[in-house]
């Protein structure tokens, strides 16, 4: 049953936990490394997706797609979380988490330009102008004010950045093939990746050592809010929605919301040009949705 009321709810808090991620992310890289966060948290996140799954007595599902599906599950776990997660956490361990945050929100406008590539999607005006307004934000942001300078903060983590989004456009790109339950899908990712985590942790030297428990509480948040149980609830906001592109839309309070956790809890100064430069993400952004909220509505 359609409910926007519940819908909103789920949307919300939803956006709430992603809102705390890239404090979590920080707090958690003090104490691991970025090898060691993704096991950690990609082992979280199995555990209570495969809590979910008993739960709802779904074990046979898992086993039957993965049996007829193995060949795209081993590929989507590569991508993501083994790779996408490698790269974004290394990008945080070098930005300030406002950098790496906020031109991570661009994967959305790379998922259109890539699409087009790869799915033989057309590429609108909007398209090319979200584009070109959403980059020059990531230069405001990455230059801190100083665009036409270019001079970069950190060019290899605005890089590591950039290429987390192309990771994870990527992954939603092979997944458009893949028609499974997300539960299920998403479960199966992490089954995958876990053992090619372990194996290049341990060729790379990453995780010879036992963590420090502050850090394993930190991945265990990310692992449940960030990979697991929020993503259910987003899928739930859109399941019960009326009007889908109102829910949609909400995701755009994610990014200033999260300034005020980086803010007050990592004690990081909010530049100007981080805030004006996310405006213009998020412009670009709302210049891409426009002609689909038009035709949802």
């Amino acid at each position: 049953m359609k409910s926007q009321n519940v819908a909103y709810k789920y949307a919300i808090t939803a956006i709430f936990f992603w809102s705390t991620v890239a404090t979590a992310f920080k707090v958690a890289l003090k104490y691991l490394n970025p090898v060691e966060l993704v096991f950690y948290a990609s082992i979280s996140s199995a555990l209570i997706l495969l809590l979910i799954i008993l739960i709802k007595k779904r074990v046979k599902d898992v086993q039957v797609f993965i049996k007829s599906n193995w060949k795209t599950v081993f590929l989507l776990a590569l991508i993501n979380p083994f790779l996408y997660y490698l790269v974004l956490f290394e990008a945080y361990n070098i930005l300030p988490a406002q950098e790496a945050q906020s031109i991570n929100y661009t994967w959305a406008l790379m998922l259109a330009f890539l699409s087009a590539i790869f799915l033989k999607q057309k590429l609108t005006l909007n398209d090319i102008v979200a584009g070109i307004i959403c980059y020059f934000g990531v230069l405001i942001i990455s230059t801190k004010g100083e665009p036409f300078s270019l001079n970069f903060s950190n060019i290899d983590g605005v890089l590591l950045a950039l290429l987390s989004t192309i990771l994870w456009s990527m992954y939603w790109i092979v997944n458009t093939k893949n028609r499974v339950d997300p539960l299920i899908g998403v479960f199966s990712n992490f089954l995958f990746s876990l053992p090619l985590i372990a194996i290049y942790g341990y060729f790379s030297g990453s995780l010879n050592s036992l963590p420090e428990i502050n850090g394993v509480f930190a991945s265990i948040y990310i692992g449940i809010f960030e990979m697991g149980v929020t993503f259910l609830f987003w899928l739930n906001a859109m399941q019960y929605a009326v009007s889908t592109s109102k829910i949609a839309n909400l995701i755009f309070i994610s990014p200033f919301l999260s300034l005020i956790f980086i803010h007050f809890v990592l004690k990081e100064e909010i530049y100007y040009s981080t805030l004006f430069g996310l405006i213009t993400i998020i412009a670009g952004l709302v210049i891409q949705q426009l002609k689909r909220d038009r035709s949802n509505n």
